[in-house]
């Protein structure tokens, strides 16, 4: 007899993330050098060059684990917020915290969990996996619809995902409509507020005010994006202390490494490499709108590093962009 997996598993659809560079060179014969990877929103400009340093500066003592509890780094997001270090979780990627969210305030086959019908795949992945009902809440022109959310949040809703900026669509909450939205969120549900990208935006909410007030909110940050350290996989989680204090409590030992950690202490130091990314990146962003209006292409306008375009065959144009060098 085999053995049986969890039929949660058994029946999931995996991630599928974008193609690796040296994949599609090899499928097509290209230099490897010459493929731009739009696909997962990547910084054009590469990590700051003190968080390099600061990798390359810790080389010598790889053959040690890490600071289990990341004290250095979570002070650091802290003083930066205007938190304390018991405010913060460290995860491998903000992904991870969205793990932490379901491992801490969900059942199996309890209670349901809201996201929009256009977010980011992870929320609803990590609802099967866990065996938590999943409801998508229609979008409104591909904005989310938070009088929809609103009219769904009775008592057996334990999480409720909104990103701002959110990937797919680009689209942003005006911050008065979140606003209003938080102060009326019930006591009973966790709201996480995904801003992966919120550097991007001029005027970001005022998340980490409301987390100082004590409200039911985890506010995701990463830095995979801004700061470009994608590839190791590290972001955080600020909130309430008894509700971080659960969050930890689901966080596998050394969680994050030593060379992670280095670099994202160097790269929040870092502002000007910040202040370079957002201004080369919205800069393309005015770039691709008015390429896309000239060309008549429906798109929704972008906010963050990344367009949702209306393409027709969606399969057929990822498939010859690929062959011409781009990764989407």
């Amino acid at each position: 007899m085999n053995p049986l997996p969890n039929p949660y598993v058994a029946e999931l659809d995996p991630y599928e993330p974008g193609r690796p560079i040296a994949d599609v060179a090899r499928e097509h014969g290209l230099d490897p050098g010459q493929i731009a990877k739009l696909a997962s929103n990547e910084n054009p400009l590469g990590a700051s060059p003190k968080a390099l340093q600061a990798i390359r500066d810790g080389l010598g003592h790889t053959h040690l684990y890490p600071d289990g509890a990341g004290l250095a780094l979570r002070d650091a997001i802290a003083q930066k917020h205007g938190l304390t270090r018991d405010h913060v979780v460290l995860g491998c990627g903000s992904n991870e915290i969205i793990e932490f969210c379901y491992h801490a305030f969900t059942q199996p086959g309890k209670g349901r969990v809201l996201a929009s019908a256009y977010a980011f795949a992870v929320y609803g992945l990590m609802a099967r996996l866990f065996g938590i009902p999943f409801e998508e809440v229609p979008d409104r022109d591909f904005h989310h619809d938070l009088a929809g959310f609103s009219a769904r949040l009775r008592d057996d809703v334990r999480l409720v995902f909104l990103a701002s900026p959110n990937n797919p669509t680009g689209t942003r909450i005006p911050n008065a409509e979140l606003t209003a939205f938080v102060q009326k969120f019930p006591a009973g549900p966790l709201l996480v507020l995904d801003e992966a990208y919120y550097e991007f935006i001029p005027e970001p909410p005022p998340s980490v005010q409301w987390v100082k007030e004590g409200r039911p909110v985890v506010v995701l940050r990463t830095f995979s994006k801004v700061q470009g350290l994608a590839g190791l996989r590290i972001g955080y989680g600020l909130a309430r202390p008894d509700i971080a204090a659960v969050l930890q409590k689901s966080r596998q030992p050394f969680n994050t490494s030593a060379p992670a950690q280095a670099a994202a202490l160097a790269a929040l130091a870092d502002t000007e490499h910040v202040r370079r990314t957002v201004e080369l990146t919205l800069a393309g962003l005015d770039r691709l709108h008015t390429f896309l209006k000239q060309r008549n292409l429906r798109f929704v306008p972008g906010t963050a590093n990344f367009v949702m375009v209306e393409v027709g065959d969606g399969d057929a144009v990822f498939r010859e962009l690929q062959k011409r060098g781009l990764i989407v």
